[in-house]
């Protein structure tokens, strides 16, 4: 069709949708797809698709449908420039379409025909959506007989099955998402502005000037502004974690977001995604790069997060993985800095006029894939309790009067909810019991001093797919030699060393005392780390873990009021051991209850906290042993006492196997040597006679 039809209909000094032309179709460059809603005459929606340079436009009156029994008709009208995909606001009465316009959904299409322009032509065109609100396979029908006829051509629009139809949902798409994608409002909300959103940085040949930016103007005015050229590789300002959020009218405070940092950089509509380690993204995140190319400005420099929101608002490291491989246009980007604008150079100016400026582009309240990120001024504890109480990872504090400075500093300060580490994959284990892939990744950690030290091994977290996946990665870095001394006493057994270039996403409950994660979960590959930057800072092995409440089990404990000495911390041994409450612990991290992430030091720390309670029904009774190398494991009664046996737990002699002998006073107990001293002091009298029980223990060899 072109768009003479488009241009014939429109007065385009009176309204304010874009006169545009046919643009010259991008190879490379992902197509575009978008659904308004339009409160005309009749409320309908305009479903239009990217092709040959212009939006291939469908008017559905009832809207989509994501039922496949629910066929929609879609009446086909005139083409429609590619800048009307970025057109909201009102349409003046008396002009073509007069009513008002919002931009119910965007993303890009992905034809499922080898020639899409032949199957339109042929009149059924099938494709897949990536949107914000629909997604999955689609298929848009030409009606024959009696409708073919008519002055426009009847098309039906039909949900396909597969894994994001839903049947029976009838306009629950249509009705439970009625906002806009571009700025989060209401068809009321835009009829009662009356402005229009529009702007474009593409649709102007290279001799036509740009659209004047917003606020532009007051650049020059902002105190440490200067002229300059952009910046050619920009660097970012990173956070330094603290134990706790300051206090106070100078620091105002941000969601700490769980994704990708991404710099972006725009010249004239182009632009350019790039990772904190340096590397360019643009090709990955195409559908991202397209949006932040349409924002009103002639160049820009933005800093902030690439995410996946979940339903509840938190974000998903692990979602955001999955995202990456089926969906990005699902993605948000939150932006919480401008450093560049228009031909100024903002680094040198405070935090508080960045926003600012960077609010008049992304306005606070949108709702699409591009996002402000707002924030709290004084309040920092309260704000980071009130995070952690969402589920959220944590908070960024920053001074609001100092300006944009690479590399990390106290102007930026992170608190976490959750203990949460980048660590250096080092190599991995053999699967066992039917598990695909491999069984668990070793870890490891940079010091200051650059040495790589050992950090323990994460074996939980993983899916099928991610299993399979990552061992072809690992088995092209293998390597002879580990690149780390494990410390003794840590099983080699089917152990497979990499070369440390990988890193890895992990959640984990704390650090031992010796430097190893304990219970620790995967949640994803950061491929925008450089493994040599995996530099752990003893702060962050030492900061108390700022959740609801402290998660050890003699904690919670104390905090109900228990009174039974605190259980001392354990000591590294020189054998890759530990000494807990005078007891040595071989292979501490061994777990002892498959399923679970308990290691046999959890065990140990679970009965030093019990103690008070236990002992009282221990002591003074006659007990029979019964031991397991781990839970479920076939379990046996140990008969003889060796010499690794405390001394507290007393000995006698039975005669023949039908009773003892004589039973002298019995002070038994579990084999913690601070329980033994409690036990053994206190008073006793005469002998008791025997009331056997049976003590499943599980902790072999200690």
């Amino acid at each position: 069709m072109g768009l003479s039809e488009y241009r014939h209909k429109r007065d385009f000094s009176k309204t304010p949708e874009p006169r545009g032309k046919v643009v010259k179709p991008r190879k490379s460059a992902p197509l575009r797809f978008v659904v308004q809603n339009h409160a005309a005459r009749r409320l309908h929606y305009d479903f239009r698709l990217e092709m040959n340079g212009v939006l291939k436009s469908w008017a559905i009156p009832r809207g989509p449908s994501l039922d496949p029994a629910e066929k929609r008709l879609a009446v086909h009208v005139e083409d429609h420039p590619l800048e009307y995909g970025e057109f909201e606001g009102v349409i003046p009465e008396g002009e073509y379409g007069a009513g008002t316009v919002l931009l119910w959904d965007r993303g890009t299409w992905v034809p499922l025909d080898p020639d899409p322009e032949a199957a339109y032509r042929k009149g059924l065109l099938r494709f897949t959506l990536q949107g914000e609100k629909l997604h999955g396979n689609w298929a848009l029908v030409r009606m024959g007989g009696k409708a073919a006829g008519k002055r426009r051509e009847n098309w039906l629009l039909i949900k396909e099955r597969d894994e994001e139809a839903v049947p029976l949902s009838g306009d629950a798409i249509v009705g439970d998402h009625p906002l806009s994608v571009a700025t989060g409002r209401s068809l009321d909300a835009i009829a009662r502005d009356q402005d229009w959103v529009w702007r474009s940085n593409q649709s102007k040949s290279a001799d036509e000037p740009l659209p004047m930016p917003i606020k532009a103007s007051r650049l020059a005015s902002i105190p440490g502004a200067r002229q300059a050229p952009m910046p050619d590789n920009p660097r970012p300002q990173l956070a330094t974690l603290v134990e706790k959020a300051p206090q106070g009218p100078n620091w105002l405070h941000e969601i700490k977001y769980d994704g990708y940092r991404l710099l972006a950089s725009i010249e004239r509509g182009k632009v350019r995604l790039i990772t904190r380690g340096g590397l360019d993204w643009t090709a990955r995140f195409a559908e991202l790069a397209w949006q932040l190319g349409e924002l009103p400005v002639d160049s820009a420099l933005t800093d902030g997060e690439l995410v996946r929101l979940e339903p509840d608002g938190t974000t998903s490291f692990a979602g955001l993985q999955d995202a990456i491989s089926s969906n990005t246009a699902a993605l948000t980007f939150f932006a919480f800095d401008l450093l560049y604008r228009d031909g100024w150079e903002l680094s040198g100016v405070a935090l508080d006029d960045r926003k600012a400026a960077l609010a008049e582009i992304i306005p606070p309240n949108a709702q699409g894939m591009l996002r402000y990120s707002d924030h709290q001024i004084d309040q920092g504890p309260g704000f980071w309790r009130q995070a952690c109480s969402h589920g959220l990872e944590g908070i960024i504090s920053k001074r609001r009067t100092d300006p944009y400075r690479p590399g990390r500093s106290g102007s930026w300060l992170k608190v976490k909810c959750r203990n949460r580490e980048e660590l250096v994959v080092v190599g991995f284990t053999d699967p066992k019991d039917g598990r695909q892939g491999f069984g668990a990744l070793l870890l490891g950690y940079y010091d200051s001093q650059g040495a790589l030290h050992y950090g323990g091994r994460v074996g939980t977290g993983f899916n099928t797919a991610q299993l399979v996946e990552l061992r072809k990665r690992l088995n092209d870095i293998v390597r002879a030699e580990p690149s780390v001394v494990s410390p003794r006493g840590v099983s080699k057994k089917g152990v497979h060393w990499v070369e440390p270039c990988l890193v890895a996403q992990v959640e984990f409950a704390t650090w031992t005392a010796d430097g190893i994660l304990r219970q620790a979960s995967f949640q994803g590959l950061r491929e925008d780390k450089i493994a040599r930057e995996v530099v752990i800072d003893p702060q962050s092995r030492t900061a108390v873990s700022p959740g609801a409440e402290p998660k050890e089990p003699a904690a919670r404990s104390r905090q109900r009021g228990a009174q039974a000495a605190e259980p001392s911390e354990p000591r590294r041994a020189g054998d890759g051991g530990l000494t807990f409450e005078g007891v040595r612990l071989t292979h501490p991290d061994r777990i002892l209850y498959p399923g679970t992430a308990l290691a046999k030091l959890d065990v140990a720390r679970y009965y030093a906290a019990v103690a008070k309670w236990a002992l009282p029904y221990l002591s003074h009774r006659l007990l029979t042993l019964m031991r397991a190398s781990t839970a479920g494991k076939k379990v046996f009664f140990q008969k003889h006492i060796g010499p690794e046996v405390p001394d507290a737990i007393r000995r006698f002699e039975l005669d023949d196997g039908k009773g003892p002998k004589s039973i002298p006073t019995s002070r038994i107990c579990l084999a913690l040597s601070r329980w033994c001293r409690w036990t053994s002091s206190r008073s006793t009298r005469g002998d008791r006679r025997s009331n056997s029980s049976t003590i499943p223990i599980g902790l072999h060899s200690i």
